[in-house]
């Protein structure tokens, strides 16, 4: 009897299967989707011109890998000066390429928010989803929902605690941080991944992202540490990189390997050697947040797709490929174009002036840096103090108000920071943390830059 009611129960299933199979198939793939829900994606360029050639690019690549994984363009949305692709100076007008001999990149990506637009206070309020908060641009925003995945790719300059965009003001970590909190306040999400490629990227999470916001990061390097520009000066391009060595290290290993076996802890580990770089114009790699989401394969963020080959390789990249470090791509444009311009021409003179400014520039920002902690803490001191990094687990700074009211009081007297500069907001960062007040800051800068 026991034997006749399975078979009996099997034949009424199987019976309820051919009927009304197709209906039941798409029940069970609908109630799949609905339970994973929308797959969103921001990306972001925070730089502009020629020499800093390869956010866009990176953000670009970034943009067909997920169109190709599936995502649809309203649920991408895209930060990019897009003052590269048609720049002057571009040898293939129209055209972007992510590295040597690489396809374009550029074809089909969504313009949301470029030229002035391209700011922190759009940034926060897509990530938000808070349209009335928006200066302009497609007013495309992460309208998500409590089921949906958020993936956040920003490639970018960078220093403790800062990260740029091409109109001011740049991103804080305390900023960035509370809208992340925000945003998970909102229950408009289930999981988020966020990839920072900047330098010191370490430091805009150190200390200040909470664990249990079900967002995991990896960033670049260390809080302490520069990043690194990568398929520098190829043919045709020899002013310039093509390629961030992180953010192609992730891309061209998403690209490879199949998304839905790949993990975030298989691509972290498979790619931390390459970024590395034996140690050598290379960096360190980090996580923070809630690392059990690192368990999750890539295609809950990034989409499927077809892979190419999935050898465990991480060396599928020109062995000769040259890296720099971040902070010194623009040098790398400017003696590019003064070495390559006609002896006696006039692009040579102004080449070579443009070249000794940007120099001249960075000693200014270093020297009067150095002077103004010499003013502090003294002639001995002075040095030891602005350069000390706190131990990990704890944020930059305490007071992020005193730190950014350092770097305006400094930019008023001594002049902008720059990309170069950014390196100094931990001294500045420091001098917070010492107790030094406002009054005795701006006196400092005064001293220093108004002779």
């Amino acid at each position: 009897m026991f034997v006749k009611i399975n078979v009996a129960s099997f034949l009424v299933a199987l019976f309820v299967v051919l009927v009304e199979g197709s209906n039941v198939i798409e029940s069970i793939v609908e109630d799949h989707e609905h339970s994973i829900g929308t797959q969103w994606a921001v990306l972001v360029a925070g730089s502009s011109d020629w020499y800093n050639y390869r956010h866009q690019a990176d953000i670009c690549h970034a943009y067909q890998l997920l169109k190709k994984g599936g995502l649809k363009d309203e649920h991408i949305i895209v930060f990019m000066y897009d003052d590269i692709a048609y720049n002057s100076e571009n040898p293939r007008p129209g055209v972007i390429i992510n590295k040597p001999h690489g396809p374009d990149v550029y074809k089909g990506v969504p313009k949301d928010y470029t030229g002035k637009n391209c700011n922190a206070q759009n940034f926060y309020g897509v990530i938000l989803g808070n349209k009335s908060a928006l200066t302009g641009g497609s007013g495309k925003v992460v309208n998500s929902g409590p089921n949906d995945y958020i993936f956040i790719y920003y490639a970018d300059h960078g220093g403790p605690g800062v990260i740029e965009m091409p109109v001011e003001p740049p991103i804080y970590g305390k900023d960035l941080n509370e809208v992340l909190k925000k945003k998970h306040g909102s229950r408009t999400y289930k999981k988020m991944v966020f990839y920072l490629e900047a330098c010191d990227s370490g430091s805009m999470f150190e200390g200040l992202l909470d664990k249990g916001l079900n967002i995991y990061v990896t960033t670049a390097s260390k809080s302490d540490e520069n990043s690194f520009a990568t398929y520098c000066a190829p043919k045709d391009y020899e002013d310039t990189c093509l390629g961030d060595l992180f953010s192609v290290s992730w891309l061209e290993n998403s690209d490879l390997q199949d998304r839905r076996v790949e993990t975030l802890k298989k691509q972290f580990r498979r790619i931390r050697k390459r970024v590395l770089n034996n140690g050598t114009e290379g960096s360190h790699m980090m996580e923070y947040g809630d690392l059990h989401i690192h368990n999750d394969a890539l295609s809950k963020y990034m989409g499927s797709n077809s892979p190419q080959h999935t050898s465990s390789s991480t060396n599928n990249y020109p062995s000769n490929s040259r890296h720099v470090n971040q902070r010194d791509v623009q040098l790398l444009y400017l003696i590019s174009k003064f070495q390559n311009a006609p002896e006696g021409s006039i692009r040579k003179s102004e080449a070579y002036r443009k070249l000794s400014e940007v120099i001249s520039e960075r000693e200014h920002v270093d020297k009067s840096v150095k002077h103004i902690g010499q003013i502090l803490f003294g002639v001995k001191n002075g040095p030891e103090v602005l350069n000390i990094v706190r131990p990990a687990g704890q944020p930059l700074v305490d007071d992020w108000d005193c730190l950014k009211s350092f770097v305006k009081i400094f930019e008023s007297y001594c002049g902008s920071l720059t990309s170069y500069g950014k390196k100094h907001v931990r001294g500045f960062a420091n001098m917070c943390n010492a107790g030094i007040q406002r009054d005795q800051m701006d006196a400092a800068a005064k001293q220093t830059c108004s002779s």
